[in-house]
């Protein structure tokens, strides 16, 4: 099951008191303070593991609470401190604040890490506070309670290019075809409702990874259909491929239409997705219907700058030509 975005509640340990003590020796009847301190509280921390792909071993678990720290004692011996809890996350996790809303840390490489809740210091003995006025110090400090909060955590796929389209389109098949990602394919809407990622070799010591987006609607900006949890995985990409359907006219697909709707709720949701290199894939143009239209939103797409590359994602015509574009487009 994919998971890419959950809630939970960490707790850091509390630091454990300080000890109020006194040397109880023979022959000694008055001998000076010596409570140790506590110690530290274990601290929350969230750490990348390239092992992992989704958040759904942390759907499971809500509370993640760090061990506290032991409390001093006599002869100055200071409390043991309490052990870190570490909870992995796949790499391209967003860490935020549940209350604020503020970016924590934005995880991408192995072994990067970030603390999410700090542990609270020990507390000192008295033997940290005698003086030589104040010789028989009877107060100790107590613990810091550690930090505590909600957090969420965001997984934003970490993929070169981006395929995105309104449903139905063929993004999964172009990318079945190019990689040897197996995303679920079927004739109707919303066959993908979760991104798949396909490493695509072009045979040269060039390679890239490609994402497939589930397909987009109109209003996805705001939320509508999976919009959201769809259009934070186009974030990271460094190229967008605009898989559009130049046969499908019959079953109220125009390509120019069908582009601009899914360009303008990408504006809308983040207005530097409009700034990326962009490609078009005109799909479908095995079947007899489609070369017409090409031809139609190739001229009108040129006027916008854009390059328009024919292809057929079942048969592979045009997929040479078009992942070239792509390479290049990425060397840039």
């Amino acid at each position: 099951m994919f998971v890419d975005s959950v809630r939970i509640y960490v707790e850091a340990g509390s630091g454990g008191n300080g000890c109020v003590s006194f040397r109880r020796e023979k022959y000694v009847p008055t001998g000076g303070p010596d409570g140790g301190d506590g110690g530290d509280g274990g601290s929350v921390i969230v750490s990348v593991s390239p092992r992992l792909h989704t958040l759904m071993d942390l759907r499971r678990r809500k509370h993640y609470k760090a061990s506290g720290g032991r409390a001093g004692s006599g002869k100055n011996r200071h409390g043991r401190n309490g052990n870190d809890i570490i909870i992995e996350v796949p790499p391209g996790t967003v860490v935020c604040d549940s209350s604020s809303g503020g970016v924590i840390a934005d995880l991408v490489s192995p072994g990067q890490a970030v603390v999410v809740a700090v542990g609270g210091k020990g507390g000192k003995g008295n033997a940290r506070f005698a003086t030589a006025t104040r010789q028989a110090p009877r107060f100790a400090k107590p613990g810091r309670v550690g930090e505590e909060r909600w957090i969420d955590l965001e997984l934003k796929l970490l993929a070169d290019v981006g395929f995105v389209g309104l449903p139905n389109v063929g993004k999964s098949t172009l990318l079945s075809r190019i990689s040897a990602a197996k995303p679920k394919i079927a004739d109707y809407p919303f066959t993908t409702i979760r991104p798949y990622l396909g490493v695509v070799d072009l045979g040269d010591g060039r390679s890239f990874v490609a994402a497939d987006i589930p397909g987009l609607i109109e209003g996805a900006h705001a939320g509508s259909g999976l919009g959201h949890e769809f259009l934070r995985h186009i974030e990271r990409t460094k190229v967008l491929v605009h898989v559009v359907d130049m046969a499908g006219i019959g079953e109220g697909h125009e390509p120019i239409k069908d582009f601009e709707i899914v360009n303008e709720e990408m504006k809308l949701y983040n207005p530097e997705l409009a700034l990326r290199p962009t490609i078009i894939a005109g799909n479908k143009m095995d079947l007899p219907e489609a070369k017409e239209t090409y031809e139609k939103t190739r001229d009108a797409l040129s006027k916008l700058g854009l390059e328009t590359y024919p292809i057929s994602a079942v048969t592979g015509e045009g997929v040479k030509e078009l992942l070239e574009a792509i390479a290049e487009a990425l060397d840039l």
